[in-house]
């Protein structure tokens, strides 16, 4: 049974720790191949599976040691249809990858103490997160999204998040199919380094939209797969910007087609990152949720919570 499904602990001055990281964690520290750049299929495998536990207990006690609520993510990013057939799964195959990560997370919630943490089912794009170049229509994405959500609901999972989403309407159909679950969902976008999404929309249009054709269903905004000096200008004390309550960081300045071409790991600057983060969750203190994404590891979480208390 889902814990907080029906209630997400979402408070004003509480921060939220989560750490998308993994992903570039796994293949460029310890070396493990992710078929088409999936995950989920090391779960499969005990070593990778062992590490992938061993960072959720690690990132709970990390997140106790600063006060902090806790997100798990679930190994599911690109767990989709379309996505598993490039690697030869089937779609019951595919399920059982899916049920498999919510219960991994689950098991860890159960053996530490609940801080609250949150078990968050992870929808990536169904196409290149870092383009938009095969869009569908909300309603596509709502079919095409779906059928992953109806497996989330069943589990214990608390919410949805649909990240590194780079157009409105693959957000939209999320949100939708979401919705038609009785789903929480918090959406989060990527951006270039002008800030706005590969689509070419403004973060700003892109929000509206969706909040516009869902009554607003999501519980929040979050931007992720970019560095802080990619996307900081936006914030100018709007209105429209109370919507964004997360920012999960890479710690490259690098633009989405360097990364995509990068053969090591651009790890960045660990200390410059949590002061940026810092003084952009100062600014505007309706950011609750940080956390580390492409090219960071721990330094980095932890540089980041140390900034939020200066």
């Amino acid at each position: 049974m889902a814990s907080y499904r029906q209630r997400l602990p979402f408070r004003p001055n509480t921060r939220t720790l989560c750490y998308t990281g993994i992903d570039t964690e796994l293949c460029f520290v310890h070396q493990k191949i992710l078929p088409k750049g999936a995950t989920y299929p090391l779960l499969n495998k005990a070593d990778a599976r062992d590490i992938i536990e061993a960072m959720y207990v690690d990132l709970i006690a990390l997140a106790k040691q600063h006060n902090a609520l806790v997100i798990l993510d679930a190994m599911t990013w690109i767990a989709s249809r379309d996505r598993g057939a490039k690697i030869g799964l089937t779609p019951k195959q595919l399920e059982a990858f899916n049920l498999d990560a919510i219960d991994l997370m689950h098991s860890v919630r159960a053996n530490q103490d609940d801080l609250p943490t949150l078990l968050s089912a992870q929808i990536g794009p169904r196409d290149d997160g870092y383009s938009a170049e095969h869009k569908m229509s909300w309603d596509e994405a709502k079919r095409y999204h779906g059928e992953q959500i109806s497996t989330y609901s069943s589990t214990p999972a608390d919410l949805i998040t649909g990240s590194t989403l780079s157009y409105a309407d693959e957000a939209l159909g999320i949100v939708l199919a979401a919705k038609e679950h009785n789903m929480p969902v918090v959406i989060s976008f990527t951006v270039e380094q002008d800030g706005h999404l590969p689509s070419g929309m403004s973060l700003k249009s892109a929000i509206e939209y969706v909040d516009q054709n869902s009554e607003h269903y999501a519980e929040h905004f979050m931007i992720n797969c970019a560095h802080p000096d990619h996307f900081a200008q936006i914030f100018n004390q709007q209105a429209w910007e109370q919507r964004i309550k997360g920012i999960i960081v890479n710690a490259s300045r690098c633009s989405h087609a360097e990364l995509d071409n990068c053969d090591t790991l651009d790890a960045g600057d660990p200390i410059e990152l949590g002061e940026l983060v810092g003084d952009i969750c100062r600014n505007n203190p309706q950011i609750n949720v940080v956390g580390g994404c492409c090219g960071t590891n721990f330094e980095h979480l932890q540089a980041i919570l140390r900034n939020l208390h200066n």
